[in-house]
């Protein structure tokens, strides 16, 4: 093949294939200038002339020499030995040069007008653009370009990242990792149907218009979407648009993906609400669904008929999995929950939702349901932030569960579940209620700022509270009564406005491990028949007793660790029968271990120093037994017995008087 020269510097030179010999030759003098008007003829017209702008010419073959030797079967160029073959046509740019108009396109006209043109195409043609050369290349991967395409398609004004099945995000494009997230986010949510209303018209009547745009499917409303995913039309992503939706039938039964596609906050612009029935109702074959990004509500015109018992906002049922994904949920009918979790089997994912200013419940989990709940924001119900109850089993993580009207969290007949690094705060009742039989396990929480009180445990509750930190609660930081038996261990229990532990009414229980401290009344308080085991605890620097025990309170009090408190270290009084072991009460600003008002126990092996009043004070009607102690550094003494008080088994002490 010949390399293209300019008209004006050489005439080409063309090659003439003889059919009969099968050879190539050369023309003659004579006839060379026929054959170059030939050419001419085929180069004119009104795309060839003088212009610049004019097509790729044919190429020709480098200009040849005839054999020397008569009736020779072939011939030969001068510069080779063999015989002459046909170029062979790659498909490779560089083997062909670029003809002048080419050539100004691909290099010389300017990037601006280039963009100009690129902004014209849509993206299927945009991608072939930009196998063009590799200037097109550059050009057609304009973020720019993209994100025109992107927002008319999608609306964002964010890219938004789909990973994997399941999982969407919207990344800053400044931030992300790759050059052009726009276009990174259009190929990874390419495929799918979009409920525009309106435009689905529009979208069929131009086919020309969005050629290349086969695998999109548009939709006016839900219910024909989830209609075109049961028929197979594809495969199952729907992007609704913004809008309001009202009164769908909405039953999910296999594993759609359903998200909001709006500019700005999405789901702000995305409503799905329905005044009848529940809005979204997820059914046995919708495992791994999910719905995102958008703003689900139950508005119902009678708000407290009690038809809307069984109506939500979601419904999940039995044997599905689905993923709720930053959604906004609203409710508001006074009966019923905003989103109910019911059933063996029912475990879904909800995350990053914020659950809000509903006339019920919030979050509602019963009936052995599971599921796993992180990063959701849940404030201002009328009753319960989340309830759960007859064994539902729920791992709830991170959530900010605050401002309720009522409670923050209630468990309740049997139910459990797993609750990790929450903060619950400013809850009208106490931040978390545990009663009938309930266990939860509570991990790393902070319950804090209640009306009342922290943490309520009542009516034969129990349950697990480690590591958390209770503090600045209007009532007592924890409140155990009535038979109840929970384990508090590891907790900081500060600054309440009353005690910090409080337990009575029969209530039992294991407080170990905490620091308890700053608190406007007791550290601990024990009374009426209660009887819990208190160990390894630092009680101190409260603003009134360490530990106070009264109304025939009892328990094991050991090997804590008692000091700096403003009133007496231990008080025991009004028959009460504590055994007190192996504590250390010490740094007092009065009395260590105050026995009044019939105030009986058991004081052995203690530790008992540096107190401001006597060591041990016993008097109207107390008697203790006090063994293996070693009290000292009392100013006021070591033990105090006045006012018809009584002891029994001293032994040993420092210091002793009998007034």
């Amino acid at each position: 093949v010949s390399h293209t020269h300019s008209p004006a510097k050489q005439q080409p030179v063309p090659v003439i294939i003889c059919s009969q010999s099968n050879t190539t030759t050369t023309p003659t003098d004579e006839e060379a200038p026929a054959a170059a008007a030939e050419v001419a003829v085929e180069e004119s017209g009104p795309a060839a002339g003088n212009s610049p702008y004019q097509l790729r010419r044919k190429s020709l073959l480098p200009k040849r020499t005839a054999s020397s030797t008569a009736g020779a079967s072939t011939s030969t160029t001068e510069p080779f030995g063999h015989r002459a073959k046909r170029a062979r046509v790659s498909g490779k740019s560089h083997d062909l040069p670029a003809a002048p108009a080419e050539q100004y396109l691909q290099q010389k006209l300017p990037d601006e007008v280039v963009l100009k043109i690129f902004s014209y195409l849509l993206e299927q043609d945009l991608c072939q653009t930009a196998c063009v050369c590799k200037r097109f290349s550059q050009l057609a991967n304009d973020p720019i370009l993209w994100k025109r395409l992107y927002m008319e398609v999608f609306e964002y004004t964010r890219p938004m990242m789909h990973p994997e099945p399941g999982k969407f995000y919207q990344v800053s494009p400044e931030e992300h990792d790759h050059p052009n997230p726009w276009k990174d986010s259009f190929q990874q949510l390419y495929k799918g149907a979009h409920v525009k209303p309106g435009f689905a018209e529009h979208f069929y009547s131009n086919p020309g218009r969005y050629k290349g745009r086969e695998n999109m499917l548009y939709y006016d409303t839900i219910e024909d979407a989830l209609g075109g995913v049961q028929e197979a039309h594809f495969e199952g992503l729907i992007f609704v648009h913004s809008g309001i939706y009202t009164d769908e039938w909405i039953y999910i039964e296999s594993p759609i993906t359903m998200i909001g596609a709006a500019p700005g906050k999405v789901s702000d612009k995305v409503v799905i609400e329905n005044t009848r029935d529940s809005t979204f109702v997820f059914m046995e074959g919708s495992e791994d669904a999910y719905v995102g990004y958008m703003t689900i509500r139950f508005n119902p015109d009678d708000k407290s008929a009690q038809h809307h018992n069984a109506h939500h906002c979601l419904e999940i049922t039995v044997n599905c999995s689905p993923n709720i994904d930053h959604c906004i949920i609203r409710s508001t009918c006074t009966v019923g929950s905003a989103v109910c979790v019911s059933g063996q089997g029912a475990c879904p994912s909800i995350k990053h939702c914020n659950i809000s200013d509903c006339e019920n419940v919030g979050l509602y989990i019963t009936d052995h349901a599971q599921g796993i709940y992180e990063d959701n924001e849940i404030s201002n119900n009328a009753l319960a932030g989340i309830w759960v109850k007859n064994h539902g089993n729920p791992i709830i993580r991170r959530n900010h569960i605050h401002h309720g009207r009522d409670v923050g969290v209630f468990t309740f007949d049997h139910g459990m579940g797993y609750f990790e690094s929450c903060n619950i705060h400013r809850n009208r009742i106490a931040g978390f209620e545990v009663k009938a039989y309930a266990n939860p396990t509570v991990v790393r929480c902070e319950i804090h700022h209640g009306q009342t009180g922290g943490i309520y445990v009542h009516e034969k509750g129990r349950g697990q509270f480690i590591e958390n930190k209770i503090y600045a609660n209007n009532f007592a930081g924890v409140w155990i009564t009535s038979n109840s038996d929970p384990t508090i261990r590891g907790n900081a229990i500060f600054n309440g406005n009353q005690g910090g532990v409080y337990i009575f009414g029969d209530g039992r229980g294991l407080i170990e491990g905490n620091d308890i401290h700053g608190n406007a009344l007791a550290g601990i308080q024990i009374r009426t028949n209660s009887c819990p085991i208190v160990r390894h605890n630092k009680i101190h620097d409260g603003q009134h007793g360490g530990i106070y025990v009264h109304e025939k309170g009892q328990g094991v009090i050991e090997e804590n660790e008692v000091y700096s408190n403003t009133l007496a270290g231990v008080w025991v009084t009004t028959g009460s029968t504590p055994v007190l072991r192996r504590n250390r009460i010490h740094s007092g600003k009065q009395v260590g271990v105050y026995f009044y008002d019939n105030g009986h126990g058991v004081l052995e092996d203690n530790d008992i120093y540096n107190h401001m009043y006597s060591g041990v004070q016993i008097r109207t009607g107390s008697n203790p037994k006090i063994r293996r102690n070693k009290i000292w550094g009392g100013q006021n003494g070591g033990i105090l017995v006045y006012n018809s008080g009584l002891e029994t088994s001293v032994w040993p002490v420092c210091g002793f008087r009998l007034i």
